[in-house]
């Protein structure tokens, strides 16, 4: 059975990503999608991306099996994740687990790759109470978010905003908890992380009227075109994109992709949902980034060797500098 948290996180084409267990019934590393109730195998990009990627944004309690994602983008060379963790829903499976996923992984990453020398990514965690659940907000839920902000494994706030297109909270009950929010975080020194559908105009007001963190802000999931994009761009945020860029309908966020400034450039899963394409419908795990990543280059231009490497390692390097930096002198203070 589906949940309305779920439910509101499907793919702008309808599609339910646990709808195939593509990935988790084959214990290996290779890469498989569906195409006419047919299970195929994707060969990696070749040549192989030059340098790591990260995925930005990931809803690791929301996959079938973490360990299993986590050991898979190790073989393909993702560095880092940031998962995702919320209060009102899973943000104490986070918090409690992601260790243990993490010790599971690293045996079961010589299961699947026997032959590998990876290393397993590095991981912080982003905690933030989603639009979706604005409703659910209170002081005691208030109280809590502080307790797992001042964890030193969280590496961001969010994500956070307002959501106009399921309205699960209504709409001023979201502008009030994401106000709020933004406001109580300004003391944490972190970054934030933004979403935002069908309220990007409104969102804005908001965001100027409390104030961009310093320590910087992402609008996950880009993917609109460069109307949209460029007074995020101008107030300095971040711009994390991932696997709808390969959509067919995505072409004013390709179109957008020359305006991302490289400093503030990210790639990003949102999985277990958004898979790129040819994957749709499949559980969108850390490791499908190389396909968004290879994708985007090509896109700008960026051929493979030098060139690409040298893209590769500037966003990778934005999200190192902005997502892995040392604990905050707020989290500091116990």
């Amino acid at each position: 059975m589906v949940d309305e948290h779920t439910e509101a996180l499907r793919t702008p084409g309808g599609e339910e990503p646990f709808g195939s267990d593509v990935v988790t019934q084959f214990n290996d590393a290779l890469f498989r999608c569906k195409k006419k109730h047919k299970i195929r195998e994707v060969p990696t990009p070749e040549p192989a991306l030059e340098a790591p990627v990260a995925d930005t944004h990931i809803h690791l309690a929301m996959m079938r099996d973490p360990a299993l994602v986590i050991a898979r983008a190790a073989v393909h060379g993702i560095g880092f994740l940031c998962c995702m963790g919320d209060p009102a829903s899973a943000a104490d499976v986070v918090y409690s687990q992601i260790d243990g996923w993490f010790a599971e992984a690293g045996e079961r990453l010589h299961e699947i790759a026997p032959e590998s020398n990876a290393q397993l990514p590095a991981y912080r965690i982003s905690c933030g109470v989603h639009p979706h659940d604005a409703r659910k907000y209170d002081a005691a839920m208030e109280a809590q978010l502080l307790e797992y902000w001042k964890d030193p494994r969280t590496g961001c706030v969010g994500e956070l905003g307002l959501d106009f297109h399921y309205d699960f909270s209504p709409r001023e009950t979201q502008r009030e908890v994401f106000a709020r929010q933004v406001e109580l975080m300004h003391q944490t020194g972190l970054p934030l992380t933004l979403h935002q559908r069908e309220s990007h105009d409104e969102a804005l007001v908001i965001m100027d009227e409390v104030g961009f963190p310093e320590a910087g802000t992402i609008l996950h999931c880009f993917n609109l075109g460069t109307k949209e994009l460029m007074p995020w761009v101008e107030r300095g945020c971040y711009i994390a994109v991932g696997g709808a860029v390969t959509f067919g309908s995505s072409e004013d966020l390709r179109d957008a992709l020359v305006h991302i400034p490289r400093d503030k450039f990210l790639f990003e899963t949102d999985g277990p949902f958004m898979a790129p394409a040819p994957f749709r419908s499949v559980e969108c795990g850390a490791d499908l980034t190389i396909f968004t990543a290879e994708f985007i280059a090509k896109q700008l231009g960026f051929e493979p060797g030098p060139e690409r490497e040298s893209f590769l390692r500037d966003v990778y390097n934005n999200s190192l500098s902005l997502l892995n930096r040392e604990v905050t002198p707020w989290q500091s203070v116990s």
